[in-house]
C-alpha cells in the first residue's frame, strides 16, 4: 500500500494473514484492528494467538456486548492490554498514535499533538477529543505526554 507522509512517499506491506506479518515482524508488539463490528471479534481472537502482541486497538463500533466481554477475558488471560472495542485510539504527544486520534496529520500540527504539553484528559468520544485538542492548544502549551 503507497501512502504520503507530508510530501515523502511510503510503502507499506501488505498480508493476508496476522500470522504472516507476526512471522515477518517478530518485533510487532500492537495489533490495531480497523475490521469491520462483523469480522472483528474472530480477527482480534486470532490475533490474541500470537504472545508477541502486547495491545490490541479495536476501532469498530457496534461490536456485540457478548463478543466484546469473550474479547475482555481473552485479552485479560493473555495480559494483553485492549483499547476499545469502538475507540479512535490514543495518543501522546511528541511520542506515539494508535488508530484515528487527532485526525489527519494537518490537524494533528494545527493542534500542536506533535510535540508535549502540561494538559491531560481523557475522552470517550473522537469528536469531543477533537474539540478538546482545539481548545487546548488554543489555550495552553499543549496536551500532557
Amino acid at each position: 500500500v503507497k501512502f504520503y507522509w507530508g510530501t515523502e512517499e511510503v510503502l507499506l506491506p501488505v498480508f493476508t494473514t496476522t500470522q504472516e506479518a507476526c512471522q515477518k515482524f517478530p518485533d510487532a508488539v500492537t495489533f490495531i484492528n480497523f475490521a469491520s463490528f462483523r469480522s472483528v471479534h474472530e480477527t482480534t481472537m486470532d490475533a490474541l494467538q500470537y504472545p508477541q502482541l502486547r495491545t490490541v486497538a479495536i476501532i469498530a463500533e457496534g461490536v456485540p456486548e457478548q463478543q466484546t466481554r469473550e474479547l475482555i477475558k481473552a485479552a485479560e488471560m493473555r495480559e494483553v492490554g485492549m483499547i476499545g472495542p469502538a475507540t479512535v485510539g490514543g495518543i501522546k504527544p511528541g511520542c506515539l498514535r494508535i488508530g484515528n486520534t487527532g485526525g489527519m496529520l494537518d490537524n494533528i500540527v494545527m493542534s500542536r499533538l506533535y510535540r508535549p504539553g502540561s494538559v491531560a484528559y481523557v475522552s470517550k468520544s473522537g469528536g469531543m477529543s477533537n474539540e478538546l485538542n482545539n481548545l487546548v492548544c488554543r489555550n495552553s502549551d499543549g496536551v500532557y505526554e
